[in-house]
Parts: structure tokens; C-alpha cells; sequence
């Protein structure tokens, strides 16, 4: 069991939903607090919560569009000159659009690629060399259990969680090959309540939504809207998994046990080379 006491931890996405849930149970086992977002308001107010319930924890936000490497370097030399480290890297950020994939607009994809995608690309590649320096640290990615299982109407979410899934197996083989001593996690949750369904709420500018929704669309985002709102695991619980899970160097976290099953279906279904439609009527 790992010992995080005065540790750093450094969170994408840390002004709402699972990203500020992380930094309290950060905070929560005496670690130091970095956070990005785009939301100023939010992380202001996630480092007021950590204060209300952890006093005297240390904490700094800096302002960051997860798609900029530029941005996410800016954000590992903060932690740098303001702690000396980076320990925990939890890529966190997120956000979704709805629709079918077919109706899906260039500024859908650069939007949400350059969050959920390249968010993680460039958080590996601006602190993994500063974790494997320091010999220790440990990279948290937050998928979704749409890394597994691809439903409708959420065709560019699904393609940038299967990509955050892929890349954090990929990064512990290759952590494996220089013998350091840097763990992987990668957190692959069901419908919990956060704000991922009005992630319009923080869709810069020059890729707005231009497009006029379709019926199948608006059903679907009420759908989404539902499930999200009514999930069972709260995500305080779902935060609190993946600080236990990173504790005891755990890769795959499921917080949802139906997943699971629902992974097992589907390779079932691809052995007797059947479609996806067919996989959950064996």
C-alpha cells in the first residue's frame, strides 16, 4: 500500500464532477494539489471545498485547454517550480457531444478528440519523463466503460475512451521496457452523476454547435441526460475506487460490476463472429 502523505497530485478536469472528487480524496491523504481546467470558477471553488474539509491543504490552479501541449507542458513546469514534483497525474478531462455518428461536424471531432484524446497524449508526454527522473509517480487516465462497449450516438466519445484504453496499456508496456518505476491506472466507470452531459457549457467558441439537432439526437441526449443524473455510484465512491486501486498499483478499474460481464458478452459474441447488435442475445 502506497503511502501518499505530502505527495503531489496534479488533475485535468479539476474544477467539477470526478476531478473534484479526486482532489478530496487527495487531500483527504495529505497530498498537495495542482489543477487544471478551463472552468476558473470551478477550480476555485473545488479548493475551497478541499479547504472546508482539509485545512491547510496546499493547492494551486492554473487556467488549461487539455488539447494544447503547449498548455499541459505549462502546467507540469507549475507543479515543478511550485512543489518540486508530480507524483499522481490523473488525465481526468472530459466532455461529449450526442448524435448520430454520421451527423458528427469537424468541430465535433477536433473538440472532443483534443479533450478526451490528446488531453492524456499530452499529459503523458509532458510529465511521464518527470516521473520516471524522479524513479516514482503513478498515471491515472480516466476512460469510461465506453472503451469497451460502444453504444449510439456517442460515436467520437467511444472512439476517444477505446483510444485512452489502448494508449494506457500501451504506456504501461513501454514503462515495462525502461524498468521504471511508474505505475498505470486506467479508470473505466459506467453512468455516474457529473456534468459530462452539459460539457456544452464549456465548448469554446470556434467549435460551437452549429448544427440543428435531429429527433433521434435530442432522444438520445435525453437518455444520456437520465442516466448520468440517476447512476448509482456516487462520484465521490467512484473517486475514492481509484485512489484504493493506484494504492495498490491496480490497472483496470470497473467501478460498475455489470461492465465486466457486458466485456466478456461482447468477446463472446466477435468468438462466434457475430455483430455488436448481437452481443448482449447470445
Amino acid at each position: 500500500m502506497q503511502d501518499f502523505n505530502n505527495k503531489v497530485a496534479v488533475i485535468t478536469g479539476g474544477g467539477s464532477g470526478l476531478g473534484r472528487e479526486l482532489a478530496l480524496c487527495c487531500a483527504a491523504r495529505g497530498m498537495k494539489l495542482v489543477l487544471g481546467d478551463v472552468d476558473e470558477a470551478g477550480m476555485q471553488e473545488t479548493l475551497r471545498l478541499v479547504e472546508e474539509t482539509h485545512p491547510g491543504t496546499e493547492g494551486i490552479t492554473m487556467r488549461l485547454d487539455v488539447s494544447r501541449l503547449e498548455q499541459v507542458q505549462e502546467l507540469a513546469a507549475l507543479s515543478k517550480s511550485r512543489f518540486g514534483a508530480a507524483h499522481l497525474i490523473f488525465n481526468n478531462a472530459g466532455v461529449s457531444v450526442n448524435g448520430p455518428i454520421w451527423q458528427s461536424t469537424e468541430h465535433d471531432w477536433d473538440w472532443v478528440l483534443g479533450v478526451n484524446l490528446y488531453g492524456v497524449v499530452w499529459g503523458i508526454k509532458a510529465f511521464t519523463p518527470m516521473l520516471i527522473e524522479q524513479n516514482e509517480g503513478h498515471i491515472i487516465n480516466t476512460a469510461s466503460a465506453a472503451g469497451w462497449l460502444n453504444g449510439p450516438s456517442s460515436g467520437i466519445y467511444n472512439v476517444s475512451k477505446t483510444s485512452v484504453v489502448a494508449i494506457s496499456e500501451t504506456l504501461a508496456l513501454d514503462l515495462r521496457d525502461a524498468q521504471a518505476n511508474v505505475g498505470v491506472t486506467v479508470l473505466c466507470p459506467a453512468f455516474f452523476p457529473t456534468g459530462i452531459h452539459q460539457s456544452d457549457r464549456n465548448r469554446p467558441a470556434d467549435k460551437a454547435d452549429t448544427v440543428e439537432k435531429s429527433e433521434v439526437s435530442l432522444k438520445r441526449a435525453a437518455a444520456l441526460k437520465y442516466a448520468v443524473e440517476h447512476g448509482r455510484i456516487p462520484a465521490a465512491d467512484i473517486a475514492e475506487m481509484t485512489l484504493k486501486a493506484v494504492e495498490k498499483d491496480q490497472f483496470y478499474v470497473f467501478p460498475h460490476r455489470k461492465i465486466k460481464q457486458l466485456i466478456k458478452l461482447r468477446a463472446e459474441a466477435a468468438d462466434r463472429e457475430k455483430g455488436v447488435f448481437d452481443s448482449m442475445n447470445p
